[in-house]
């Protein structure tokens, strides 16, 4: 396209503008007000006392009497890039602060395991005691549960006993026999909960040697 020809819509505007801004009686009529609509691309395609129906949910450009821009609005379009943006640039500060805060943890996590321990076996070492105090958990653990589950089973017994002789339970036993049911499963859910702790404990500690072993080889590579 020539030079000419793509002035030419930029031209149409400042005419109608012109055009316009010399009809007093349409500025009288809007309070002095004249609007200006733009097209898909940003660009104004004209101006008048109201919008054409079809520029509608266009871009706009509110202007006095005297041409001075009072206000403007956004197109749809417009406002949906500029949130799109808004929300990508918020999302790329949130991921860079993100990061830092990391980074900062790590490193006060890597001083604090190199100040703690002179080797992998002080790890190792560790590990094992902190093992031990949850097996000796589970044991007490275990202790009450096998209680509890006897004194259930008892219960139970006791309850069939009473049905087969076509009684009713009595209400004693019956309450009896819910609270050994409820300790009974909050014993096994305990017992669980610690294997369960157990396990996390020998990763962490995994975790840990395994860190421990970079930043010295990392120590020693950096003195050479």
């Amino acid at each position: 396209m020539s030079e000419r020809g793509t002035q030419r819509p930029a031209l149409l505007a400042a005419s109608a503008l012109l055009i316009v801004l010399a009809l007093p009686g349409i500025a009288h009529a809007q309070s002095g007000k004249i609007v200006c609509w733009k097209d898909k691309t940003g660009k104004v395609v004209g101006c008048g006392d109201k919008i054409p129906p079809e520029y509608l949910g266009s871009a706009t450009k509110e202007l006095n009497a005297q041409g001075v821009t009072r206000k403007q609005s956004e197109s749809a379009e417009e406002l949906a890039r500029r949130r799109a943006l808004e929300r990508e640039q918020a999302a790329t500060v949130t991921t860079k602060a993100e990061i830092d805060r990391k980074a900062i943890d790590q490193q006060r996590q890597d001083n604090a395991l190199l100040a703690t321990y002179a080797n992998e076996k002080e790890i190792d070492l560790k590990r094992d005691r902190d093992l031990q105090v949850l097996d000796l958990q589970i044991e007490q653990l275990a202790v009450s549960l096998k209680n509890t589950t006897q004194r259930h089973e008892e219960l139970k017994t006791r309850a069939a006993m009473v049905e087969k002789h076509k009684k009713p339970i009595p209400p004693a036993l019956k309450d009896d026999l819910a609270r050994a049911a409820q300790d009974k499963l909050r014993f096994e859910r305990s017992v669980a909960t610690k294997q369960k702790e157990k396990e996390a404990l020998r990763m962490k500690y995994a975790d840990y040697r395994k860190r421990y072993t970079e930043l010295r080889a990392a120590q020693t590579s950096a003195a050479k």
